[in-house]
């Protein structure tokens, strides 16, 4: 085969191959405080990064978080479920892309507060962030990633 036809071929094939679907985006429910616009950011930073996020507004944030499993001292300013875990807080989206990738048996992963530099938060990052798993027994949360 010359080159002309071996090309010409490897067009027209490129032409009638059909292009494999995109995959849906990992849908997520966002729950965060009526008055809380850092939430809002970090919506928009991961829709920017691929996930479909709905958010609503509630005044049970706490309560949420912890019928999610999450204790008190370790939660952040929203909640969000997504494929199956609890992710509370602002945590990176390298740590949400592991967690949903190696599926570990945790109930979930919390970045607690609301650490400056933070993924929708402002100001510059001061320190790694460290993200806590929430385990399914109600142990206490053990250390998941450093970010």
């Amino acid at each position: 085969m010359n080159r002309r036809v071996f090309c010409y071929s490897a067009a027209f094939m490129l032409l009638v191959t059909p292009l494999p679907a995109s995959a849906e985006p990992t849908r997520a429910m966002l729950y965060k405080n009526p008055q809380c616009s850092c939430c809002e950011g970090y919506a928009a930073y991961l829709r920017k990064n691929g996930f479909a996020v709905d958010v609503k507004p509630t005044t049970e944030l706490a309560e949420i978080s912890r019928k999610a499993g999450v204790p008190e001292q370790f939660q952040g300013c929203h909640t969000m479920f997504i494929d199956g875990y609890v992710v509370d807080g602002h945590v990176p989206v390298k740590v949400l892309r592991r967690l949903l990738s190696e599926r570990p048996p945790i109930a979930g992963i919390t970045l607690p507060g609301m650490p400056e530099g933070s993924p929708g938060m402002t100001g510059p990052k001061r320190a790694p962030f460290t993200i806590y798993a929430v385990l399914k027994d109600g142990a206490p949360p053990t250390i998941y990633a450093s970010e």
